[in-house]
């Protein structure tokens, strides 16, 4: 039924009328109090009711003996007594990396990065986790990697001081504790357990570096042989750019390939993100080459020099895109220290950096028929631990070296590193040779055979280092950053800047265990030049069990040489144009069998971008500060044949 227009207005004016009325009086006749009069709803100070936590969190300030004092976290399961300490100090956020999830249970808490949780939970142990100085809840200045007390570090202190002091204070605070402390750690936080070593604490009785920062120009985080590691910036730049790292990186463009070439030198995107702030931007920029300032702060030298003390289970993941130098290094200078064959001992896993504590079943499109990060810590890491830190625990049989055999998938357990098998083989390092034709093979090259293949390297189009849009670094979402290292390499392959030397089928298996060495006879038509070097297992063109891996060209080895350094790391010298020269140079640590059925692959090139910065192939005092006319094409030639033999020596095992 319809209303008359008459009808109508008489309604809408009582309703008009009746809302003014319900709305009350205006403000001005009921003027409000000022919200500062209100009484908070906030107590000054709120105390969490925790009587049902399994644990008890204590947040404590522990003094250094120069008076600054750093945060810890502490956390005692429930009814400890007598109970080992296990430390890991950390620029990542004590209070983060132990509030995982809000929860009464232990466990929920310590889920995450750097936290072996299930060897915590079963042994009982107390979990300290504290913020080294200038970090989060820390007082004092950070410093990356701060050098020991010395020629880099004039002050009375360093992390090994700090660490010191703060086992001190723990087996003297600590009732529930049994006065036994482990400590432990992932990458900077494995760092810090290796400058532990030097002076340590008696309480001290076990260390575990996982992966850890070693020399940061040899091989670990900033450089590879003198190539910048262009895509570490954003870490830095976060990293060092206030206490709590509050600034976050940022770019401009979906494809990092693109933000990094637009930028066109390092230094110029650090300029671009004012990193001039920042005092170890400062000190990269400043020390491009291997000069004291690298030399006397790399851990391996540090140890060689230093007594052995206490127990160390160094932990590298065969597969570790940011740390792949660090453990070996150190294995390697301490271990001659070991006359006793039970202080030093070593574990290669096939993982990414720091999967030993998670999921090590798979990586990227590889599977390895078990979860190896479990068994590390089940069968390895948590006796290991037990034996030093617990009251009355067994001595356990954990092998010096345990090492998985990647193509084979089985774990081995060695004498020594490297060793090849428990018993009965020996390694020769044996060369394989690139041929005519674009092959590799066990036979030097004969007179006549052909003196060289080319290709020309452009830094205006730089060769991916992997298949692009490329992500940001990074741990989540889109980024696959961890497992690039195991990235199918056939997209390069296919590349007319990319020279890829091929086997024939294997008829047997080939099996390599230890570092191959890079003779590379090369000449390049510019007065600089990068030479990346890639060994590698290409799978059958069809694999009935893995379709996906037909075919695949998995890198098993893989470095890149800045040119400049050949005569020498610290003083950098112009390339002779269009001169063979040799280029030698060691890869990472393998441990590896090559299957029948398989071809043996080894691809060279001149860009790895934007994981390195681009070299501009014209010598330039400092390339950083590259500009673009700098930047030309070269033509690359490398070389096989007779006196002129480029090779790869790859460490062989033979069975006896």
């Amino acid at each position: 039924m319809k209303l008359t227009n008459r009808l109508c207005v008489p309604i809408l004016l009582s309703i008009v009328f009746g809302v003014l009325l319900s709305a009350g009086p205006s403000a001005s006749q009921t003027a409000q109090p000022p919200s500062s009069d209100l009484p908070s709803e906030t107590p000054a100070k709120f105390t969490p009711v925790t009587s049902s936590f399994n644990f008890t969190r204590r947040d404590v300030m522990i003094p250094m003996r120069d008076g600054v004092k750093l945060h810890t976290v502490i956390l005692i399961p429930e009814g400890a007594r007598n109970a080992p300490i296990l430390l890991t100090r950390t620029p990542y956020n004590a209070t983060a990396l132990t509030s995982h999830f809000p929860s009464s249970h232990l466990g929920m808490a310590l889920q995450g990065y750097d936290n072996a949780t299930d060897v915590i939970l079963e042994d009982g142990y107390i979990r300290v986790v504290q913020d080294i100085r200038g970090k989060y809840g820390s007082e004092g200045d950070f410093v990356m990697n701060r050098p020991l007390h010395g020629p880099l570090n004039p002050t009375p202190v360093d992390e090994s001081t700090d660490t010191y002091d703060t086992i001190d204070w723990l087996v003297k605070n600590l009732p529930e504790s049994n006065g036994k402390v482990g400590i432990l750690g992932i990458s900077y936080d494995g760092f810090l357990p290796l400058m532990a070593l030097v002076h340590p604490h008696p309480a001290l009785k076990v260390a575990v570096p996982m992966n850890p920062m070693v020399d940061g120009w040899m091989g670990d985080d900033w450089f590879h042989n003198g190539a910048f590691r262009e895509q570490m910036m954003p870490y830095i730049y976060e990293q060092e750019a206030s206490r709590s790292n509050d600034f976050a990186w940022w770019t401009s463009h979906f494809d990092d390939y693109d933000t990094y070439l637009q930028a066109v030198s390092a230094g110029a995107l650090g300029r671009s993100h004012g990193m001039e702030q920042l005092g170890f931007w400062r000190k990269i920029l400043q020390h491009p080459s291997y000069d004291s300032f690298w030399s006397q702060q790399a851990m391996d030298k540090v140890l060689e020099a230093q007594p052995l003390k206490v127990p160390v289970m160094l932990v590298a993941s065969l597969w570790d895109q940011e740390d792949i130098y660090g453990a070996i290094a150190v294995y390697k200078a301490i271990k001659p220290k070991d006359t006793g064959n039970d202080k030093v001992f070593l574990v290669m896993g096939p993982w990414h950096h720091g999967q030993e504590i998670g999921d090590g079943s798979s990586l990227g499109a590889l599977k390895f028929n078990s979860d190896t990060g479990l068994y590390f810590r089940q069968k390895i890491l948590r006796p290991f631990l037990a034996q030093y830190l617990k009251d009355g625990a067994p001595k356990v049989n954990i092998s010096p070296v345990t090492a998985f055999e990647t193509g084979a998938n089985k774990w081995q357990h060695l004498p020594a590193w490297p060793a090849g098998c428990a018993s009965g083989c020996t390694i020769r390092l044996t060369p394989l040779y690139l041929e005519q034709g674009l092959k590799v093979g066990f036979t030097p090259p004969q007179a006549g055979a052909g003196g060289f293949d080319e290709y020309v390297s452009d830094p205006a189009k730089p060769v991916p280092y992997r298949v692009r849009p490329i992500m940001p670094i990074g741990y989540s979402g889109l980024r696959t950053w961890p497992q690039w290292l195991v990235d199918d390499q056939r997209e390069a392959s296919g590349r007319p800047d990319v020279l890829a030397f091929t086997s024939d089928v294997l008829k047997a298996p080939v099996k390599i265990s230890g570092q191959p060495v890079v003779h590379l006879v090369a000449s390049t038509s510019g007065t600089d030049s990068d030479w990346v070097v890639k060994l590698i297992d290409v799978y059958p063109d069809e694999v009935p069990s893995e379709e996906t891996l037909g075919g695949y060209q998995l890198m098993v080895s893989a470095d890149i040489f800045r040119g400049r350094y050949r005569e020498s790391y610290a003083k950098p010298e112009a390339i002779t144009p269009n001169k063979p020269l040799l280029y030698r140079f060691d890869l990472p640590t393998a441990n590896h069998v090559f299957l029948p059925g398989h071809r043996i692959m080894v691809q060279i090139q001149s860009s790895w971008f934007p994981l390195y910065d681009r070299n501009p192939q014209t010598f330039v005092p400092n390339i950083f500060w590259a500009k673009p006319g700098d930047y030309r094409k070269a033509t690359q030639r490398v070389y096989h044949e007779p006196g002129e033999e480029s090779f790869i020596e790859l460490p062989l095992v033979k069975e006896q």
